[in-house]
């Protein structure tokens, strides 16, 4: 049955709370640690949000090298295809991804959901910080949906691929300042940025409890960034294609049209001989 009511960008622990148990809705838990990739999995059979599912970001939501070179490169179209199909999720279910930092990992499956055409799907607004505060109910152990099919074909138009880069318009690096000015390299091989970013670190989006800022004030921040750039022609990065998601995600929940993704992001462009830039924007 056809969700009546979709959800597109974020969904508060309320609103989720209240469909929980609606058919065709499919719940995926993406909390994730960069320094430790086994604590999300770890997390989440101690206790997840009813009904989801999990989904991990090196072997799920990562694939062979094929559009990009960064550390967590993009699965091809037929791999998210199957994965798809495999978490049970239709053309009709309404998706709802979340983690613990507020769709810093879960916006990946996000993005990659709707780059293959399906719209219906929403990062938990507060992540699962936030529905522990609700004090709603939770469950351990591991939970599986019945594979269905899925179908959907790549959104070219929304990809950045490494050799398309110098020739957009403008480049917005998610992460924070201080990797951003080149103090620190992070997990990649050089610091720096990109030369013409400009630097938009996520969590500008939320407040102290991880909650989405007003939608009028995520519009005033983003569109200081874009002068009399068109949003849909900017473009986004991060360390490796996946924090940068979470700004798009908001851009998008403010009102604004959809920007673009260079998924390969810092850890490829680090890699290369290609020119990086130090200091403020």
């Amino acid at each position: 049955m056809a969700v009546q009511t979709r959800y597109e960008t974020f969904i508060s622990a309320a609103e989720l709370s209240a469909h929980l148990h609606e058919a065709d809705w499919v719940v995926v838990d993406c909390r994730f640690d960069l320094a430790d990739t086994t604590a999300g999995l770890r997390a989440y059979n101690d206790a997840h949000i009813p009904g989801a599912i999990y989904a991990h970001l090196d072997d799920d939501l990562s694939g062979p090298p094929t559009t990009d070179f960064g550390r967590h490169p993009l699965p091809t179209p037929e791999m998210m295809v199957g994965l798809f199909g495999r978490m049970g999720i239709s053309n009709t279910s309404q998706v709802v991804v979340y983690d613990n930092m507020s769709g810093v990992y879960a916006g990946r499956l996000w993005w990659m959901l709707r780059y293959m055409g399906h719209r219906a799907v929403a990062i938990l607004d507060g992540g699962w910080d936030g529905w522990q505060r609700g004090d709603y109910s939770v469950r351990s152990g591991v939970e599986h949906n019945t594979p269905v099919s899925f179908s959907g074909a790549p959104r070219l138009d929304r990809l950045i691929v490494l050799d398309e880069v110098t020739a957009q318009r403008l480049l917005i690096d998610s992460r924070d300042t201080e990797r951003f000015r080149g103090e620190a390299a992070g997990l990649d091989p050089k610091a720096g940025h990109i030369p013409g970013a400009a630097n938009h670190h996520y969590s500008r989006n939320w407040d102290e409890q991880l909650l989405l800022l007003p939608d009028d004030v995520l519009r005033r921040q983003f569109e200081s960034l874009f002068g009399t750039i068109p949003a849909e022609d900017a473009v986004f990065y991060c360390g490796s294609g996946v924090s940068a998601c979470v700004n798009i995600a908001a851009m998008l929940h403010a009102g604004l049209a959809e920007p673009k993704l260079y998924v390969g992001s810092w850890s490829e462009w680090s890699r290369t001989d290609r020119p990086i830039a130090v200091g403020p924007a």
